[in-house]
């Protein structure tokens, strides 16, 4: 069964401790494969690719939001790719706007933690407990939020090297694996 539904939102936990470098870098995961988030829906491995590809070569880029107003852009996401984990996402606040300046302070202080991407949904199914598969999804724009609805994806601040960047994801979705047992025990 296909959905042809109109934008659709999608919320994302930036994780504790998050902070922005002095070039108020931000990255992490807006989506994580293969986990219901509040709302029951499901993204598959692959969902992005064609919406990527298909902005990669028209020479766009999805927009960074502040609240999913099309009016307030905050920065701009300089990477976007899916891995085997879920939609990565990496991007500079503007702080050369007043709501960049805002998103950076407030993502300080950890009044503000979540992601959401707004996408419209081309692929989905229903599974027997009534969840959406979600197989294709044309993606819009990755939000700063104030309610996220996904907690296992991250953000975080941007490392000194790339390599370090990889070994602190991962050594993050091994605290939130054991966080998760802790919690289910």
């Amino acid at each position: 069964m296909e959905y042809d539904t109109g934008l659709e939102h999608k919320f994302a936990r930036f994780g504790d401790g998050i902070q922005v470098d002095d070039n108020a870098v931000i990255q992490g995961y807006a989506s994580v494969f293969g986990e219901a988030d509040q709302g029951g829906d499901i993204v598959q491995k692959g969902a992005y690719a064609a919406s990527i590809k298909a902005l990669e070569s028209k020479g766009a880029r999805v927009k960074m939001l502040w609240q999913h107003d099309p009016a307030q852009p905050i920065g701009v996401w300089d990477e976007v790719r899916e891995d085997t984990r879920g939609l990565w996402v990496k991007g500079r606040l503007l702080e050369s706007t007043q709501k960049g300046r805002e998103a950076a302070a407030l993502i300080g202080a950890g009044a503000i933690d979540g992601l959401s991407i707004g996408y419209r949904t081309t692929k989905a199914s229903k599974t027997d407990k009534g969840q959406r598969l979600l197989s294709e999804l044309e993606l819009w724009e990755v939000s700063l939020v104030t309610f996220p609805m996904l907690p296992s994806a991250r953000v975080a601040a941007k490392g000194a090297h790339a390599e370090f960047d990889d070994a602190w994801r991962s050594i993050a979705a091994v605290l939130n694996d054991a966080r998760q047992e802790l919690a289910r025990r």
